[in-house]
């Protein structure tokens, strides 16, 4: 080989490599935005302030932001490929106050029923702690689960049972052994977490009909998924498509370089991420860094892996074990990664639910106005009969 053909050579190497590393930072991009659920091209606000302050301002955030550090008893359930999934249980603060007294039979004394427990499923590259405001605002009043999905927050990567809706399905169900093996349930359920709930009831109807006392549905959908658009037009989703399916190409193969191409777009992937997440432009900073966090905490490879998994979910028809039961259909009228639509059609196959449409809100509805969902998720309860009916009250946004 002469001089001239080795430098071409090399060249050519060095070109392929530096085209390899423009990939993957692309890829690293992309994960914020089908992170958020959204597609890849969006445009983003341009950044005016110094990177270097932008950077202390992320950590100043990180180190004073109380939001995701409520903590429970920790447990364990073993789904049935034995993935190890995380769970954490809030007790209610007065027990005996509780105590759903039995009957009694001539002498004998009345048997403590089981209180009802509140199981709470998160969304898509989220954790149990996306529920954190929920969680403030309701604790010790009521008996609560929170647990991570497989290969999300403190779970365990997935073993190896092929991923879809209906496993997740089966998770919850042992989650729900586990942590809650008696007493009445109200299932709620986030995104992701809501498909997961409806998967529940197509796999064991039993179970809502003995035992599930009221639900709640939060931005989430029955079906559809893969006639979304997340906001764009026809032709950025056009090219979006084509696109998308060459970067979880790419997350799965090449995990590292992804993720480090992730880090170093991660202030741009974080005004995606707030634009997919949140319907003001104005929402608290902290919170939105929150949001932020989590969604950085997912692995590429299980953004990929997860995000397959939507457009052939399809569960309508489990709505119906629903139906005689309290159910809340909650969702933003901003939300462009579940429009608002999907909430609709969840309502129009449950008629007897109550439907909320949070003004200006988005997909993470439950961060941007919690008071409100806080209040919603109260009355639920109270209707079910799982706690006392709540004082009225109005909560701004935090």
């Amino acid at each position: 080989m002469s001089e001239g053909d080795s430098t071409g050579t090399g060249t050519g190497a060095a070109m392929a490599g530096a085209a390899w590393r423009r990939g993957a930072g692309f890829a690293g991009a992309a994960v914020g935005v089908v992170a958020a659920g959204a597609a890849v091209g969006v445009a983003v606000e341009r950044l005016t302030v110094g990177r270097g302050m932008r950077r202390k301002a992320r950590l100043a955030l990180d180190s004073a932001g109380p939001y995701g550090t409520l903590r429970g008893t920790p447990g364990t359930a073993v789904a049935e490929d034995g993935t190890e999934l995380y769970y954490e249980i809030d007790e209610i603060a007065d027990q005996k106050a509780a105590e759903r007294p039995g009957r009694r039979f001539g002498r004998r004394p009345a048997v403590a029923e089981p209180p009802v427990t509140v199981v709470f499923t998160h969304g898509y590259c989220l954790s149990q702690d996306a529920w954190h405001f929920q969680r403030a605002a309701l604790r010790g009043r009521v008996r609560m689960v929170f647990w991570d999905q497989r290969s999300h927050g403190r779970s365990e990567r997935g073993r190896g049972a092929p991923l879809s809706i209906d496993l997740l399905g089966r998770d919850l169900k042992a989650v729900v052994d586990a942590a809650a093996p008696e007493g009445p349930l109200v299932l709620v359920g986030h995104s992701m977490g809501g498909m997961t709930t409806m998967a529940l009831a197509a796999q064991y109807p039993r179970l809502i009909a003995e035992r599930v006392i009221g639900a709640a549905f939060v931005g989430t959908s029955s079906g559809r998924m893969g006639e979304v658009t997340y906001g764009l037009p026809p032709v950025g989703w056009s090219v979006a498509r084509r696109i998308l399916p060459g970067a979880f190409k790419l997350m799965t193969a090449q995990t590292e370089l992804v993720e480090k191409g992730r880090r170093a777009t991660s202030e741009i992937v974080g005004g995606v991420v707030k634009r997919y997440s949140f319907g003001a432009r104005d929402v608290d900073p902290a919170v939105a860094r929150f949001a932020e966090r989590l969604i950085e905490a997912t692995p590429v490879d299980v953004v990929a892996e997860f995000y397959a998994v939507f457009a052939g979910h399809d569960k309508l028809a489990a709505l119906c074990a629903f139906d005689h039961l309290p159910v809340l259909v909650l969702a933003g009228d901003k939300d462009m990664v579940i429009p608002p639509g999907h909430s609709e059609v969840i309502a129009e196959a449950l008629p007897d639910a109550e439907l909320v449409m949070v003004p200006g809100a988005g997909h993470m509805v439950m961060m941007e106005q919690p008071g409100l969902v806080d209040d919603r998720l109260a009355e639920l309860l109270a209707e079910a009969g799982a706690m006392s009916a709540p004082a009225p009250r109005t909560a701004p946004a935090p």
